[in-house]
């Protein structure tokens, strides 16, 4: 691929990857955590992302491909079934993601339009992102520029709110300080920490732009650890802002937690026109990640890694509708098994968890393999204590409830089942190379 892209749009682009559903949906269940102060957990997770970030920053430098985890993964263990899971698990994180979105979707921010059940509206929503995956509109660098503009606009918005709240004396700030957890300080830290993560993910899909960089090995370090900052600086400012105009009860109860603080500012802004911006915000972090998970089925299915009927393309648009129907069959039960968006997350983040945990092993193991340029290398302390972080949050302790760990077990498990079925039809797999799945 040409590499076309520079410093500073590589910079929005992590950015774009990483606001988006997370920030506008879960302010109110990470408040749920610990009260008032709940810009906490994000700076936590801000913090324990960029451990894992240094050893992505390291093998992109490496390895300045798309695929990365599966890549990764690859080159360290070269053991085709174990490069496979982790492919579909990152991409049944997609899908997990995409179906938070839906319901956050089908919300308060819809509400302010239109009076439908959230189940309701966010069938619709996926009924959208399925006709547009069909049609075969993907995203665009320009496109995906407008829609950072737009996402970070928003979130800015909320941003000036607070500091007009300020300067005026609106609001009550000392909320904003207030440390109510309701299941004891260190375990409500880290509650919401493992909630506040999903809000930050979205840094693992910016490996995919390596290719299309200028210069990989000096801009992508910089671009990510830039990007990782700004989005939480934002984060903390809009978390700020919220406890501070917002009771946390009604935060805790809304799907649309932004718009109950744009509703009840001094400085006005359009309610309809943010709910808006906040259905762009939810609608485009779906849309991506449909879009990447039916083309990682559809790329599997080509390679012979899942059985050929996923590959089958669509005479007239091209697009790979039977990967489509399946990912949107997922996204659909799993949206319609769940009452709330915060369990969609929390698996979104554990099956992430899993991923970061290895990536952060692979960068270690890969340190006996030298390439010729130059390129960022992370302190060894990083990756090691990025493993025991991501391994510890992974796990119940944190509060997450035992129907995640059961849900991100069957999706996990439905890609062991393919793996046998094709293992059965059309042979053994005996090399993979990840980056053909991502073409």
């Amino acid at each position: 691929m040409k590499r076309v892209i520079g410093r500073r749009v590589l910079l929005l682009f992590v950015v774009g990857d990483i606001l988006g559903a997370g920030i506008y949906a879960l302010v109110g269940k990470v408040a749920g955590h610990v009260g008032g102060m709940l810009w906490l957990p994000f700076l936590v997770a801000f913090v324990l992302a960029a451990l894992t970030a240094t050893s992505y920053a390291e093998l992109v430098g490496k390895y300045p491909h798309a695929a990365g985890a599966a890549l990764y993964t690859n080159k360290a263990f070269n053991i085709p079934f174990l490069t496979f899971i982790v492919a579909f698990t990152v991409m049944m994180s997609g899908i997990t993601s995409a179906s938070a979105a839906a319901r956050a979707f089908g919300g308060r921010y819809l509400a302010e339009f239109v009076t439908l059940p959230v189940l309701v509206g966010a069938f619709i929503f996926l009924g959208l992102v399925t006709l547009v995956n069909f049609l075969g509109i993907s995203e665009s660098v320009k496109v995906n520029v407008v829609l950072t503009v737009i996402e970070a606009f928003g979130l800015l918005v909320i941003v000036a709110i607070g500091i007009w709240a300020l300067i005026t004396g609106d609001g009550e700030p000392a909320r904003a300080i207030e440390f109510n957890p309701a299941t004891g300080a260190f375990m409500g830290v880290l509650g919401g920490t493992a909630l506040a993560f999903y809000a930050l993910l979205g840094f693992e899909d910016s490996v995919n732009l390596a290719e299309e960089a200028k210069d990989p090995q000096r801009d992508y370090p910089r671009a990510l650890f830039g990007g990782l900052i700004v989005a939480a600086l934002i984060y903390m400012a809009v978390a700020f802002t919220a406890t501070m105009l917002v009771d946390t009860k009604t935060l805790v109860s809304s799907t649309g937690p932004l718009l109950e603080v744009v509703k009840v500012a001094g400085l006005a802004f359009p309610p309809k026109i943010f709910a808006a911006i906040a259905l762009l915000a939810v609608g485009n972090t779906a849309l991506i990640n449909m879009l990447m998970a039916s083309r990682l089925v559809y790329g599997m299915a080509r390679q012979k890694i899942i059985p050929p009927v996923f590959g089958a393309v669509h005479p007239t648009r091209s697009t790979p509708w039977i990967a489509i129907l399946f990912t949107i069959g997922i996204a659909a039960v799993l949206v319609s098994t769940t009452d709330d968006i915060a369990p969609l997350a929390d698996t979104t983040v554990l099956l992430l968890l899993c991923v970061f945990a290895l990536v952060n092993v692979c960068v270690l193991v890969l340190r006996r393999e030298q390439v010729e340029q130059e390129h960022y290398r992370a302190p060894t302390w990083a990756p090691v204590l990025g493993v025991v972080v991501c391994l510890f949050l992974a796990l119940p302790i944190t509060g997450r409830s035992a129907d995640v760990y059961l849900r991100a077990a069957i999706l996990v498990g439905v890609g062991v089942v393919l793996w046998l079925i094709n293992w059965f039809f059309v042979g053994k797999v005996t090399k993979i190379d990840p980056t053909r799945i991502t073409d």
